[in-house]
This record gives structure tokens, sequence and C-alpha cells, in this order.
């Protein structure tokens, strides 16, 4: 592997990794306790996948996606993200931020995510939390931005150019580790 790419590998994990770290913002009612020590446990376990899955795709796209008829890196971050849903694990979203999102799969589809959409937009917040409850079993509901990182990323979407905010977050819900 030569010094350059090994660089921008580099590049692209300190950058996804600071990401990942990012200030929480905790909604109204659902906010999360400070001294809540399952949620704490749960919120690094989403800190940790985070950082993978984001580590994963500025790889996979700085490696493989060479041209627009290549299968793009979050194509393979959405098989990946269908297989830990299919094994039970948790359940984690590719979503759209912008008016410009081009797979309708990809929209903010409840309140959570269509408040993270604009809470992350907007700018300032890194990370959107809450915590619902659902059948008696608690879930931390986190959503983390995603800014263009790369040339690659504007070689399918053009229109995000320059773009130097969030334009997509990954959206997850995980049961709260007791």
């Amino acid at each position: 592997m030569s010094i350059k790419i090994k660089g921008k590998i580099v590049m692209a994990v300190a950058l996804v990794g600071g990401l990942a770290a990012g200030t929480l913002a905790a909604s109204g009612e659902n906010a999360v306790p400070a001294n809540d020590q399952e949620v704490e446990r749960t919120r690094q376990q989403i800190k940790m996948l985070d950082d993978v899955f984001k580590t994963a795709v500025v790889l996979i796209d700085e490696t493989y996606v060479k041209k627009p008829s290549d299968p793009s890196a979050a194509s393979a971050a959405k098989a990946l993200f269908a297989a830990m849903k299919k094994n039970g694990w948790y359940d984690v979203r590719l979503i759209g931020l912008t008016d410009k999102v081009g797979d309708p799969d990809d929209e903010p589809k409840d309140a959570f995510e269509k408040t993270a959409a604009k809470k992350l937009r907007a700018g300032g917040d890194k990370v959107y939390e809450e915590v619902l409850e659902k059948d008696g079993k608690r879930y931390l509901r986190m959503a983390t931005g995603i800014p263009v990182v790369s040339e690659n990323c504007v070689m399918c979407h053009a229109h995000f150019k320059g773009d130097k905010g969030n334009i997509g977050a990954l959206s997850y819900t995980v049961p709260v580790v007791k």
C-alpha cells in the first residue's frame, strides 16, 4: 500500500473517529439522566459501532470506488446494516438530511429521525439521542451526522460539492445494555 493511500486512510479514520466522539444532544421528555449507567454503556457501544461503520465506509470508498458505476460504499454499509438487523443485534439505518435524498428508503421515517435530521442538518450537533421504552424494554436511539468526507462522495452526489454540514446520518436503535 502506498504512503499516499496510507495517509488518506489515517486522515479518514481520524475524521470519522472525531465525528463518532461528538457532543451528545438529548431531547426534552426523553432526555437521558446524566447518571444512567445503563444508557452510558449503550452510548459507548453505539459510539464504537459508529466508528467501525464510518471507518469501513471510508476505507471501502477510498479503496474500491473509482467511478460512478462502481457499487457505492453506502450500498455495502446498507447490506451490513440489514445483516445485523436480521441477526437480531440492533437496527441502524442510513438517512438523508437534505431535500435531495436519492433513495426513498433513506428518508427520515419517524418523529425521532425527523427531529434528528433537522438538528443535525442545522449544524452544531454531531449527535442526537433519546431513550424510548417499547414492550417493557428500553432502547437508546441515536443519530450521528455524516458530512461529505471525500471527493468520491461528490462523484455521484455533485449537488453536495462544497457542503460543510451533515448531509446524512446513521440512525441507531439499540437495546439498553443492563
